[in-house]
């Protein structure tokens, strides 16, 4: 685990490279969909947390709502507009739905909704080791799930941006935001775009000192913490801004957060671990 490219974000951890020995497991092929998410909500009733709150992170372009429905723009990354109205459902804002989105990635749910879901599907989020290895698809130390070509050679491998972040899409892979969960290429274990799309929520607590401690087997994070792993990127990730749609790289945010990039796959439980 950990960056051999070089391309690492120092504040993130993504050193030192170490060995780490997993169990078997069984992982999605795709994150969780909007039709899949769908038969949870319709089964159990549940209210994600943007819903309870009223309003959740939309990347200013794909905004879909009335200007007073804009509640927040941070000012460390103003590309970000809060907005009420947005969630699973409406993922730009009220004036969205999911017409066309079935097979699209399930966003604007945040960690506890994850968690939520899998108690329900009896399965659980990977582990930021898991999600590592799985993302691999077997090439050991490479930069990216399909070897170390960069995203752009040939052809498009993943959902980033292109053009000018932020004002400025090119769409040269065809998606301002969310692709369906199979678009280009599945890895060589057969998990489609766990590098770009959407950030990935992985069990762990978040530190970027993880690594230093070492790992061993089935390594777990840290026992307490304030924020949750990602891992992937989004559509969202550029080389001039977030270069972090490689194998190694790491993000957090806290469990309650929910946003337009972000969604999950599922892993299968164990005895011990249902």
């Amino acid at each position: 685990m950990g960056d051999s490219s070089d391309d690492r974000n120092p504040a993130d951890g993504e050193t030192p490279l170490h060995r780490v020995t997993l169990d078997e497991f069984e992982i999605d092929a795709t994150t969780v969909t909007n039709a899949a998410f769908a038969c949870f909500v319709d089964a159990t009733g549940y209210r994600t947390e943007a819903e309870t709150f009223g309003y959740s992170a939309v990347f200013h372009l794909a905004v879909a709502a009335p200007d007073d429905d804009i509640v927040g723009r941070p000012p460390g990354t103003p590309w970000w507009f809060g907005v009420r109205g947005a969630d699973w459902r409406h993922p730009g804002g009220s004036r969205s739905d999911l017409d066309g989105l079935d097979d699209h990635p399930v966003v604007h749910v945040s960690w506890n909704d994850a968690i939520a879901y899998c108690a329900w599907a009896d399965r659980r989020l990977p582990t930021e080791a898991e999600w590592e290895y799985a993302a691999r698809g077997g090439i050991d130390g490479a930069k990216y799930p399909w070897g170390d070509a960069e995203v752009d050679e040939s052809a498009w491998r993943a959902n980033i941006w292109q053009g000018v972040f932020p004002h400025e899409n090119t769409l040269e892979d065809g998606w301002l935001t969310t692709a369906p969960v199979r678009t280009f290429e599945a890895n060589g274990y057969g998990l489609w775009q766990p590098v770009g799309n959407v950030w990935e929520w992985c069990q762990d607590w978040f530190d970027p000192y993880t690594y230093e401690r070492g790992a061993g087997t089935n390594p777990a994070g840290p026992d307490t913490g304030t924020v949750r792993v990602l891992r992937g990127g989004s559509y969202l990730c550029h080389i001039s801004y977030c270069n972090r749609y490689r194998n190694s790289a790491r993000s957090q945010n806290t469990p309650d957060s929910s946003m337009g990039n972000a969604g999950f796959r599922t892993v299968a439980c164990t005895k011990s671990q249902a």
